[in-house]
């Protein structure tokens, strides 16, 4: 009888029918090796919760398998749960300069010391565990992100990470088209893609076009230029300071992230600026209108961002003046629309003329469009193909895509996180399933916010909250204060005097009748309150508030 086959398997924790908490796991016999941990910003309905980060009770369970972890890029869809996943298990992580050094900020802050981090660049071939590792340029909307070739005894898989293909790229470093093709040519049994802009015909535009339209705002800016970007975008970034630069322009930095990542990429060379050219943000009343550029966050309408704050009015060094020139170099992440839209009206009721990714030129994707992909999956002409990092309809497209190409509808697998991709060299089947799923970040409690606590959070922000307080005798069981109500969120009291009183006398009305039946039992009569109140509330107003009864002896 044949020996057993051998297999590699891939299992996504993270990425897949969702935007962002990319993770992927790649497993040959008992070592396996990470891609990626990254995080999402929650939904609106978790209220309260911070970030949300991969469920990775599977890496845990199996921490003495894991060789390490590869951070294909530095952007918070990538990196940004990895400080989690090192407090619980240090493993090596290996990652280019800037992704490494925007990591370490992140561990510093979290205060996390001892971490192993090996700095690769593209080209470079590592061998962790049985997993030989090629790192491979490609161009994104962050500096240093690099695809992963990694060969295993059963074939050589390709994750290309967040790309897209720019021929003119603001670095001068091109597509690695001929390091794709190399492999291509030996032979790829799995090629995994991104397909965040599986949607989008043709080419994604080069970074050099938004270098073009800033040219045209800047000259014909009379005041102010107030630019809002990613802060991770290094190469805009850098456009932008080179054009204020060209029109004699001090440059002024709000915002901490945008403040931390110049730093870095000014600390390793990344960004060219001069030092005198930048002054502090308190300085800027200091110099004509027509020499000040000031770079700020909140391209996305966050509500504690410099530019939000500014478009409010409630800067503490900076406000919008009329005559201003605002440039929103980004497009709204999927749900950050509305506060998009509010802020770019805040800063036009200040004055201020506002240029936003409506108007043509001021942000290109760093993502690839259909043409690029097709590109990819033919250089690389793998056996099997998985789509990664999209909601389920890119995935889906994406497929379709494959498929147009000529990749057998059977070697194509749309998956879901946690499902458990086995490949031989002939075979590719979706075999079972691992723990996975989301967990929420609240403060420094990861993962203790769940469904009920998210409920009962819900209930309190749409029904409010309503505390019956009353003290009892302990040895007569009698009542010898309130029942006291206090309402937070439910109703205003002066108004609603006589609801509340009549609230009171049904509390007295179940405590009568529990003493009696000689009913001592706390739970009991903490349930019937909550009970009869209920009923009664919903009766009277057609809402349910928390009710929460708060007994006391004496």
């Amino acid at each position: 009888m044949a020996e057993t086959e051998e297999k590699v398997s891939l299992i996504p924790l993270g990425g897949l029918g969702e935007i962002g908490k990319n993770m992927m796991a790649v497993k040959y016999q008992n070592n396996i090796l990470i891609i990626d941990c990254g995080l999402t910003f929650p939904e609106e309905e978790m209220l309260g919760v911070d970030i949300v980060i991969p469920d990775y009770t599977y890496v845990l369970e199996n921490r003495q398998m894991v060789r390490g972890v590869i951070a294909t890029h530095g952007h918070e869809d990538h990196i940004g749960a990895l400080p989690y996943l090192l407090k619980d298990i240090n493993v090596p992580v290996y990652g280019g300069r800037l992704t490494l050094a925007l990591l370490q900020a992140k561990l510093k802050e979290q205060g996390i010391n001892g971490a192993k981090l090996h700095q690769v660049k593209p080209r470079d071939v590592l061998k962790i565990g049985p997993f030989r590792v090629e790192f491979i340029h490609v161009n994104h909307s962050i500096a240093d992100t690099m695809a992963v070739a990694i060969h295993t005894p059963v074939g050589t898989l390709v994750h290309a990470s967040d790309f897209k293909i720019d021929h003119t790229p603001v670095d001068g470093e091109v597509f690695d088209f001929y390091k794709f093709a190399q492999l291509g040519e030996k032979g790829v049994l799995v090629l995994m893609s991104d397909s965040t802009n599986v949607e989008r015909p043709g080419y994604t535009p080069s970074e050099r076009v938004v270098g073009e339209t800033l040219d045209k705002v800047f000259r014909q800016a009379k005041g102010r230029v107030i630019v809002a970007s990613f802060a991770t975008n290094v190469h805009r970034i850098q456009q932008i300071i080179a054009t204020g630069l060209k029109y004699n322009r001090k440059i002024a930095i709000v915002g901490r992230s945008m403040l931390n990542v110049v730093n870095i990429a000014m600390e390793l060379g990344y960004l060219d600026v001069p030092k005198d050219a930048l002054v502090e943000p308190g300085m800027v009343a200091s110099f004509p209108k027509e020499r000040v550029l000031i770079l700020a966050t909140g391209s996305q309408g966050e509500p504690m961002s410099a530019l939000t704050r500014m478009a409010r009015s409630d800067h503490r060094q900076l406000e919008i003046q009329p005559g201003d020139t605002v440039v929103i170099s980004a497009l709204p992440i999927p749900g950050n629309e509305k506060l998009v839209a509010k802020t770019i009206d805040q800063l036009f009721k200040q004055g201020a003329d506002v240029y936003h990714e409506a108007m043509e030129g001021v942000h290109v994707s760093g993502h690839a469009s259909q043409e690029e992909l097709k590109l990819m999956i033919n250089l690389v002409k793998p056996k099997f193909f998985v789509p990664i990092h999209g909601e389920y309809r890119m995935l889906i497209k994406h497929a379709r895509l494959a498929e147009e190409l000529g990749i057998p509808a059977e070697n194509i697998f749309v998956a879901e996180n946690g499902q458990i991709l086995e490949f031989t060299p002939e075979k590719g089947t979706i075999t079972g399933r691992v723990t996975s799923g989301a967990l929420l970040v609240d403060g420094l409690g990861v993962g203790d916010v769940g469904n009920i606590v998210l409920r009962d959070r819900k209930q309190l922000a749409q029904e409010g909250l309503l505390i019956v307080v009353v003290t009892l005798s302990k040895e007569t069981g009698n009542i010898m204060a309130g029942p006291d109500i206090i309402s937070r969120g439910f109703v205003y009291v002066r108004e609603s005097e006589e609801l509340l009183e009549e609230a009171k006398e049904k509390v007295n009305q179940v405590l009568d009748w529990c003493l009696e039946r000689k009913i001592t039992d706390w739970a009991t009569i903490k349930g019937s309150i909550r009970e009869v109140l209920s009923k009664f509330l919903y009766g009277k107003t057609r809402r349910r508030p928390m009710i929460l009864p708060v007994i006391m002896e004496v």
